[in-house]
């Protein structure tokens, strides 16, 4: 067997795992975040008219994963999921750092400003480069606005997002977002700490020399176990398709 068939074998196991570990949870991350005080809408999500709205997410990166994406149909009222210049939540860091989606799922279901929540998966969970993704949430009429997250998986605490962008009304939006930077663990690109190929190593945390707050990530670059010629990215690492569905 070749070196290459070898190595082929061991990232399609790495990734089966990934997928697994992705699947249980990861349920390492405590605390849910405060939500906001608009408390009179809780019963429910909102009641009353509903509307269908269709997300999709293109992987537009050469060789990075992106980890199965939370998505939520919310009013302005939600606090921002991050804010650049500020420390990321635990929530928003276990996505970031090791695609644990239940905790960031849980945090949103929590704030009474959310009328509804799904995870959005490609064909064998992650979402592969050049992979679109797609899936229909439905909410309240008074759902206004829609935010997302999902993780780069061959980093250390990389993630994409998209935080309280409009719903459309008529026409069909087209979002593009960077790799956002959780700064909530050191960028060693050490695979001790890093859950996808060729790594396989999640909830394992390096946050000595992590910045402490969220900012525009700038990539891959060797400087570890990691080749920066098939996981390095320089512009938008995810492109957003939102349209509503008409019934």
């Amino acid at each position: 067997m070749t070196t290459q068939m070898v190595m082929q074998r061991r990232n399609m196991l790495l990734m089966a795992l990934l997928a697994i570990a992705i699947a249980a949870g990861m349920l390492l991350y405590g605390g849910i975040a405060s939500g906001d005080d608009d408390d009179d809408d809780d019963d429910e999500r909102f009641s009353g008219s509903k509307r269908t709205y269709e997300i999709s997410i293109t992987n537009i990166t050469k060789g990075q994963i992106l980890s199965p994406a939370v998505v939520a149909a919310h009013k302005s009222s939600l606090k921002p999921i991050f804010e650049l210049g500020y420390p990321a939540s635990p929530e928003l860091a276990g996505l970031a750092e090791d695609a644990a989606l239940d905790p960031f799922v849980a945090m949103l279901e929590a704030s009474p400003a959310v009328a509804a929540v799904e995870v959005l998966t490609g064909a064998g969970g992650p979402i592969m480069p050049g992979e679109t993704a797609t899936l229909k949430i439905s909410a309240s009429s008074r759902a206004t606005e829609l935010s997302l997250a999902t993780m780069l998986v061959t980093t250390n605490d990389t993630f994409a997002a998209l935080n309280g962008v409009r719903l459309p009304t008529w026409r069909e939006q087209h979002f593009y977002s960077p790799g956002y930077d959780a700064g909530s663990e050191v960028n060693n690109e050490d695979c001790s700490y890093i859950p996808g190929p060729p790594c396989g190593n999640g909830g394992v945390r390096a946050t000595d020399g992590a910045e402490g707050y969220v900012y525009i990530g700038n990539g891959v670059h060797g400087i570890g176990d990691l080749d920066a010629s098939t996981f390095d990215w320089n512009n938008d690492v995810a492109k957003i398709s939102v349209s509503r569905v008409r019934n």
